[in-house]
């Protein structure tokens, strides 16, 4: 890098770029491993001191979340106290590893995602298996939860409002807000079966479903990215396709065969990113195909294992590079941690109880073989990893969490197979999969505290609330606002071209980035649930949102204050104002010179932890 570029970098951000982090994996796990484990893990926790997770961790009294200084776990490695001296019965640590442990602290405490220490005697099965559920009248996923509440002693969260299960559910399947006279007409309705019917007309607004739903795919599949691999060639958007796809409700099995045994038109996804220069071996275009259909279809994470046997789960180098061997053109040299080790990669599947890879075949009757065993009845852990991606966007939470690790135990092992059997045997159905979940009593619940206790430890008590996403809130500020782009993106090809524009269809903004949508470098499974800085001051006073606010207050009709505060309310939070809201919505709008009030108005209410939560 030039002095003269150097001097318009912000130092800030250039001293945080220069400045290596611990890597937990590398750099602390080996300490651990070496010199505390055997005390203070997998049930053996002297001291009451266990670090079998980094809540464990945290959660004592002996480690200070960015303050080794602080933290008594680095006072006993330093301390001449025989009594108080860890490890006792051994040499100290070395001074590095000292430093290394110090900075780890002082830096947040990182952690890989899904290890423990403790020894998991669980084994998550690859093959399906059918669950019958108890006998009873209500919905089958609803009897499972009963009897898992019963025997958990847990009370069940009470049932929704129609209004609100009416907003939720418009955002959860279609993602946007109904209109007041949507509302009205639900709310009427006497008919016993009138959820049921809602949830069935939402799946069938076909345009809006689709449009939704490219949000969670784009993210998943890498897709909408627009960095340095289409500058140097390296891969296509596969928007087209995967916008009819879910307008035409494509199997899932059909969806991911077409994906992993590619055409022209989805080869996007599995050529993953050619990156500029010169990259390490765990980001060549062969690890990232390895990469990425492990976890999107999966849930198995092989970043680690793609530079050396993973740490966090069972996974070999070996097993990483016989995935990424399905793709290669040439013959793949394996490489351990960036160093080659002069052996060659053979294609292999991951689970060859349900049958393996040709390597001896070409390349394209290697993907093809791959697409079948990906999509194979007999694998059980592909429908239930999808199963748990859509539970998790619909709940809250997973079945399974971490949702990219498929290895670790559900809550209920029982509901998760059943479903997973049902989508399987219903045809890899979404929308299906998408219905049995919503037109439960399980769904149709108030949203309970989320547990912060130990994920090993948890149970579940009902559905918790969720953030809405980038593409919600801007798709709710446009329609209540009446702004937005005039067209979708061109990546979308016509026919079919959608009608409506959403937020999913155009390129990303200044607002949308701050809100959490990604850049997709890396897939992306779960967003961020905490407001961020950068979010806070961009809904305060950046200059999209505002111009979005003050446009969308011009066409607001002033001269009836009570009937534009009730509308408003309605519109956004999907209920009338209590009597104290409607006066002090009738004081912010008198209090704004020149009309300003009806801008603060719009503010006040798009602010609100009722409005951009999904509860």
């Amino acid at each position: 890098m030039s002095l003269k570029v150097l001097r318009y970098v912000p130092l800030l951000w250039l001293v945080t770029a220069l400045r290596a982090e611990v890597d937990f994996a590398h750099d602390v796990l080996p300490i651990l491993e070496k010199h505390c484990a055997e005390c203070h893990t997998n049930g053996k926790y002297k001291g009451s001191f266990s670090m079998d997770t980094r809540a464990a961790m945290v959660g004592s009294e002996s480690v200070v979340v960015g303050d080794a200084g602080g933290s008594d776990f680095i006072d006993r490695l330093l301390t001449d106290d025989p009594d108080d001296r860890m490890p006792q019965k051994a040499d100290r640590l070395a001074d590095d590893e000292i430093a290394a442990l110090r900075k780890w602290i002082d830096e947040g405490v990182a952690w890989e995602e899904g290890f423990t220490f403790r020894k998991n005697v669980w084994k998550s099965p690859v093959r399906p298996r059918q669950v019958i559920p108890p006998e009873g009248n209500a919905a089958p996923v609803d009897r499972i939860v009963r009897a898992y509440f019963r025997e958990r002693k847990v009370t069940p969260p009470a049932p929704l409002g129609d209004a609100a299960f009416a907003r939720r559910a418009y955002l959860d399947l279609i993602g946007v807000l109904p209109t007041p006279e949507e509302l009205g007409a639900f709310a009427s309705d006497r008919a016993p079966d009138k959820r049921g019917r809602l949830v069935d007309a939402l799946l069938a607004r076909d345009e809006d479903y689709a449009a939704h739903w490219m949000t969670f795919w784009n993210d998943l599949l890498r897709n909408d990215y627009a960095g340095t691999g289409y500058i140097d060639g390296g891969r296509k958007q596969i928007t087209g396709w995967l916008y009819s796809a879910l307008l035409e409700n494509k199997p899932y099995d059909d969806f991911v065969r077409e994906l992993i045994d590619a055409s022209p038109a989805t080869e996007g996804f599995i050529r993953g990113i050619k990156w500029r220069g010169n990259v390490n071996a765990s980001q060549v275009q062969e690890v990232q195909f390895a990469q990425n259909i492990s976890q999107v279809f999966l849930g198995e994470n092989m970043k680690c294992a793609s530079c050396h046997d993973s740490f966090i789960n069972d996974w070999k180098l070996a097993d990483a590079y016989g995935l990424a061997a399905i793709i290669a053109d040439r013959p793949l040299q394996m490489h351990h941690c960036d160093k080659p080790t002069g052996e060659m990669a053979k294609a292999k599947w991951l689970f060859p109880e349900i049958g393996d890879i040709d390597p001896g075949a070409g390349k394209k009757e290697r993907l093809r073989q791959a697409a079948a065993l990906m999509t194979s009845k007999d694998n059980g852990r592909f429908a239930r990893t999808i199963v748990n991606r859509i539970w998790q966007r619909l709940m809250g939470r997973g079945l399974v969490e971490p949702v990219d690790i498929m290895g670790n135990r559900p809550w209920s092992e029982d509901l998760l197979d059943y479903v997973a059997w049902e989508f399987a045997e219903g045809g890899y159905d979404l929308k299906r999969l998408l219905a049995m979940i919503v037109k439960t009593r399980t769904y149709q619940s108030t949203c309970v505290e989320p547990d912060s206790g130990p994920a090993e430890d948890y149970v579940f008590r009902g559905p918790v609330s969720k953030r809405m996403t980038a593409e919600q809130f801007v798709d709710a500020v446009w329609a209540l606002t009446g702004t937005g782009p005039g067209k979708p993106d061109a990546k979308i090809s016509a026919p079919p071209a959608p009608r409506a524009v959403r937020a999913s269809l155009v390129q990303s903004t200044l607002l949308m980035r701050a809100l959490g949508r990604p850049n997709r470098e890396q897939v992306v499974t779960t967003r961020p649930a905490e407001l961020s800085t950068l979010q806070a001051l961009e809904l305060n006073n950046g200059k999209e949102f505002v111009a979005l606010l003050e446009r969308g207050a011009k066409g607001l009709d002033a001269s009836d204050p009570d009937g534009l505060v009730r509308g408003l309310y309605q519109r956004t939070l999907c209920r009338p104002p209590d009597l104290g809201e409607l006066r002090i919505g009738r004081e912010i709008l008198k209090s704004g010179p020149g009309g300003h009030g009806a801008v603060d108005l719009l503010w006040a209410l798009l602010m609100l932890p009722e409005f951009q939560i999904v509860q």
